[in-house]
């Protein structure tokens, strides 16, 4: 899946962090979502999954964003 065919629910690109470096979610076609955010090895995920760190922040213009 390409990223153009992801929706941005958060940043908008600008601040300290560049247009697309910054943590942030985006919502798929079908309605589930990509996080992006720093890795973390908080603890070993099952194979196939990784694990990424966001900030609250992120999470709650995110939320915001689809109106819940």
């Amino acid at each position: 899946m390409a990223r153009e065919e992801l929706t941005r629910l958060t940043g908008n690109g600008n601040g300290t962090c560049g247009k697309d470096d910054c943590p942030n979610i985006y919502r798929t076609a079908s309605g589930s979502f990509v996080v992006q955010g720093d890795v973390t090895s908080t603890f070993q995920p099952p194979q196939g999954e990784g694990l990424v760190e966001i900030p609250e922040s992120v999470l709650r213009e995110a939320v915001r964003a689809l109106g819940w």
